[in-house]
């Protein structure tokens, strides 16, 4: 069998050694092969290989991916990979006896890799397949590969056991398997592999199993990489062997037993993850013989002891060892390694103080004991080397002031130091790079200084429970960032300064509990993605502004406990309130007909003046005195004559400002077609033409004489909102301006001019998704299969946003509400307000590669926001996983029916999770899909596969989450499997 192989291998590659009787005829042959492999298996949507031409000079040579020897000229090395080619795997490049290295990594290769077709390749020394999309078990390796060091088929969708021809390569120094679906066993022979470098296995769901006992036979290793894939049982004693191994990752695996004593040898390494698994036990005092480890986490696990001295004293830069039971008190000795910059202990029994000279002789920049027993003050020296930029030590028990030296710590950007018994003024208020600050339920007073303006990034601020006082700022108004601000349970009194009202990302709003006073500010216009507003138990009083029942994503109102007065305002009406509260005021007149029921009547008791027609126990209103039908007619007919005198001059006046003004003063600029002029945009901004208002600008329905409709969107402006507006404005122009996707927004044209900004689209008959998903009539428009539908075409458009765009595009506010729905129901990506492509935020980033702007909608924003402050196309990938739940469930992101504090992620993680229900074997599936569109038992599968991807979009992990072109191809297979 062995010699059939061998003379299938042989035979092509003699036949083409022998046809090349001299350099022009194998010059010309290989020219031959790689244009029929171009031409009959590759698909190049983008053109990348246009220069694979016979013409071109020194051709094959001179081609986009080939690389010649340069004495004779033969093919020795094709690297087209990242060039987003598509086809199957192209065996006839291997039929080159002199190719040396192929890579066709992160492309659109499908199909399977069968054993035949990769014979081919045995005179390879590197194959690198990576980041593609082949399926099937992977093939067997035929013994001629003898001179193989890499093999590289990370990220793709093989499935099945490893095979054994795996255990054969003689040479091989570097496999990496990770992050496929493979689900049999490691297996022992890879510790054949004796001349191993880097060992990756990393994201497979193989069948729970040990790591293999012989590991220590690969002496060589530099790199085990094994998160995420299913290991069991205990780190085997061999793992000592590995002298020259510099990075051991364990990691969020089912490890148990005692880090073995063996663990000491390892006198290379440099960085051991061992977090989130099941290890007990002390910390092995061998520890202290790495000399060369800079960082240990052996966080989320059992151990249990103290720490010991002797880990204190290593080089370490991270020592990360929390959500444990260690014990004891931090050893002084700390505070000595010159190389520490990361400690994290959070999650202990520690108890005792910090060392005094903690960050005094090292570059710390990340320290977080939080959770843990620590009392005493905060070291003085934290950022003595102007470092520091995370400071966490929250629930413990430290008190006595702030050190006065954090106030020059201009590097420090995250603050939570809540829940202990600090006193004493906040010195650090004004630091330019703050961008998180959590003070709450600790002992601190003064006030919040106006130097608070130098703060710009600030974008949340949680300081209940405090004894803060004065007035609030007007210096505040200028934190352009801010989206969350609890300043609850303090004594602040005072007005509050008009200018708040200017915060255009607030997003919740919390002062209950002070003593503020004064009306409350009327002109709220730019609080436009304002949730939550909470001004109970204070002293305001005045009416309640009925401008507040136009805030569109308003859903918590609390104003109990203050002496407002007058009616409440038909407006509110117009929110829809998860929570409404204006209890204890002293309101009158009758309730409004929207909250006269008995939901709100808890909500409205403690106002002698209120009444109700029918809602007891409150009192009923006074009839009016009739009048007689005489009056009536003459008033009627009055008011109609005013009413109608007003619009005319209204009308005129409008069109006379608006043409008069801005005819010679806009803007326009065209991106389709369109019959369309700037009088016929200008006249469609009226309000009865008006059919949405979001964070962006309010959009308006208008008709073209060809009878197309169109939808016009004008942006808010005016004031100080006016170069924030045309930031977005331009942004939006920038993005759609240059996009074409069948499933992304189309942006007709674009009319810009001194107080105006306006974009034409095409009109959607259907409204968004979330209008329609959970409006009145969701549940009878939308059936599974329009659902589903929607949800492969808004991946196509987001994976277009991600893959295609040259630079990528990451749209950072991806919701139901901004995906629209046309006359079939056909999706479209829309509002691109806070769209940043990644090339301009590595340039404003300094080469980050993400964006730290505050952007997103409640709900929807990926929980490393709350931590980071930044946001790339993971966090794209994370909302949309939400919309998928969205889908799946009927059911908003934040639904109080999900329960309290548990948004749809958390409680559809927890139902998934929940036992199997009777006859339908799916895992808690009849609970979570939406019951008004009554799926068949046939869908169910479907439905399943389709919630499986949404579990995977919303992993609180952004590495684990898969890219919008793998979603697109997940949703895709499950498509095909259900229709197979």
């Amino acid at each position: 069998m062995a010699s059939q192989r061998s003379t299938t291998l042989v035979a092509p590659l003699f036949l083409f050694v022998v046809s090349c009787v001299s350099v022009v005829s194998c010059t010309q042959r290989d020219v031959t092969v790689l244009l029929r492999v171009k031409n009959d298996g590759l698909d190049d949507p983008h053109g990348r290989l246009g220069d694979w031409v016979e013409t071109t000079h020194n051709a094959p040579c001179n081609w986009t991916g080939i690389t010649c020897d340069p004495h004779t000229g033969a093919v020795i090395a094709i690297d087209l990979s990242s060039l987003n080619i598509a086809g199957e795997f192209p065996a006839d490049f291997c039929r080159f006896p002199t190719l040396r290295n192929l890579s066709l990594a992160d492309n659109n290769l499908n199909g399977s890799l069968s054993s035949i077709s990769i014979s081919f390749c045995s005179h390879l020394h590197f194959l690198n397949l990576s980041s593609n999309y082949f399926v099937g078990e992977l093939p067997e390796f035929v013994p001629e590969f003898v001179n193989l060091t890499t093999l590289d088929l990370n990220l793709n969708n093989f499935t099945g056991d490893i095979p054994a021809s795996f255990g054969r390569f003689p040479v091989l120094k570097v496999l990496r398997l990770a992050y496929n679906n493979l689900n049999g066993s490691i297996p022992e022979f890879l510790t054949n592999l004796t001349e191993l470098t880097r060992f990756e296995l990393a994201g497979n769901p193989f069948k729970p199993g040990p790591l293999p006992l012989a590991i220590g036979n690969l002496r060589k290793l530099e790199n085990i990489w094994i998160p995420s894939a299913s290991l069991i049982g205990n780190i085997p004693d061999s793992i000592g062997n590995l002298v020259a191994l510099k990075n051991l990752d364990l990691s969020v695996n089912q490890l148990s037993g005692k880090i073995p004593d063996s663990i000491g040898g390892l006198q290379s390494v440099q960085q051991i993850e061992l977090y989130q698994n099941q290890l007990s036990g002390e910390l092995p005092i061998t520890l202290s013989n790495l000399t060369s480890l800079l960082q240990l986490d052996v966080s989320q696990n059992n151990l249990t002891g103290k720490l010991p001295e002797s880990i204190a004293g290593m080089p370490l830069t991270v020592l990360n060892l929390n959500d444990n039971s260690l014990e004891g008190e931090i050893p002084e000795t700390l505070a000595s390694n010159s190389n520490l910059s990361q400690l994290k202990l959070f999650n202990n029994r520690f108890s005792g103080t910090l060392p005094v000279n903690l960050g005094r002789n090292s570059d710390l920049n990340d320290i977080d004991v939080s959770g843990n027993e620590l009392e005493g003050s905060l070291p003085p020296n934290l950022c003595y080397r102007k470092k520091l930029q995370r400071l966490l030590t929250f629930d413990n028990k430290f008190s006595g002031t702030i050190p006065a030296s954090y106030s020059d710590c201009n590097t420090l950007n995250y603050i939570r130091i809540y829940n202990n018994k600090l006193s004493g003024s906040v010195p650090f208020w004004s630091l330019s790079e703050l961008q998180f600050i959590e003070l709450e339920n600790n002992k601190f007073e003064g006030s919040i200084p106006p130097s608070i303006s130098d703060a710009r990034g600030l974008a949340k601020i949680l300081i209940s429970g405090n004894s803060f006082s004065g007035r609030l700022p007007s210096e505040i108004c200028k934190l352009e960032e801010l989206v969350f601000a609890d300043l609850s349970r303090n004594q602040f009194s005072g007005e509050l300064p008009e200018c708040i009202t200017e915060l255009n990302k607030l997003q919740k709003l919390e002062l209950q509990e002070n003593k503020f006073t004064g009306e409350i500010p009327a002109i709220v216009g730019s609080w436009k993605e304002l949730t939550e507003l909470n001004f109970s138990n204070n002293n305001f009083d005045g009416e309640i502004p009925s401008e507040l029942g136009s805030l569109p994503s308003l859903t918590n109102l609390n104003l109990e406990g203050n002496s407002l007065s007058g009616g409440i305002p038909a407006e509110l009406t117009n929110l829809k309130l998860n929570v409404f509260n204006v209890s204890n005021n002293k309101l009158e007149g009758e309730v409004p007909s929207g909250f006269n029921t008995e939901f709100y009547l808890q909500s409205l008791m403690g106002n002698p003046g209120l009444c109700s027609p029918d809602l007891k126990p409150l009192p009923p209103c006074p009839k009016s005195k009739p009048i007689t039908l005489c009056v009536i007619g003459i008033l009627a007919a009055l008011v109609l004559l005013l009413i109608g005198s007003l619009i005319w001059v209204l009308k005129i006046k409008t069109l006379n400002l608006l043409f008069n003004k801005r005819h010679h003063s806009l803007e326009i600029t065209a991106f389709q077609r369109v019959e369309i002029n700037e009088e016929g945009v200008l006249a469609a901004l009226t309000k009865e033409n008006l059919i949405g208002s979001g964070g962006s600008g309010q959009v308006y329905r208008m008709k073209l004489k060809s009878g197309q409709m169109v939808a016009v969107k004008r942006l808010w402006g005016g004031g100080n909102r006016l170069v924030d507006s045309e930031a977005v404005f331009r942004s939006e122009v920038e993005t759609l301006g240059r996009i074409r996707h069948s499933n992304v927004v189309k942006l007709l044209l674009s009319c810009i001019g001194e107080d105006i900004q306006i974009l034409v689209f095409e009109y959607m008959e259907n409204g968004s998704l979330g209008d329609v998903l959970h409006g009145e009539k969701g549940g009878v428009l939308l059936n599974w299969p329009k659902r589903f539908s929607i949800t492969i075409g808004a991946a196509h458009g987001l994976a277009y946003l991600h893959h295609d765009c040259v630079p990528p595009i990451v749209h950072r506010d991806v919701k139901s509400n901004n995906i629209l729905l046309d006359e079939d129901f056909n999706p479209r990506v829309a509002d691109f307000g806070l769209a940043k492509t990644l090339q301009h935020d590595l340039m404003e980033e300094g080469g980050g590669g993400v964006m730290s702007r505050v952007a997103g909608s409640c709900g929807y924003i990926a929980p490393e926001y709350a931590y980071t402050l930044k946001v790339n196309e993971k966090s794209d990938v994370y909302s949309f996983g939400v919309v998928l739940l969205e889908l799946i469930t009927g059911k908003r992101p934040n639904d109080d029916s999900s329960g309290e504090n548990k948004d749809i992620v958390k409680w559809v993680t927890e139902v998934a999770l929940s036992s199997p229900e009777e006859g339908k074997g799916i895992i808690g599936l009849g609970q979570l899909v939406d019951p008004r569109m009554d799926p068949s038992t046939s869908n169910y599968e479907e439905i399943e596969k389709v919630l499986n991807v949404a579990l995977l979009c919303t992993s609180p992990i952004p590495m684990n989450r898969p890219s919008m072109r793998r979603v697109v191809e997940l949703l895709k297979h499950h498509t095909l499997a259900h229709q197979k």
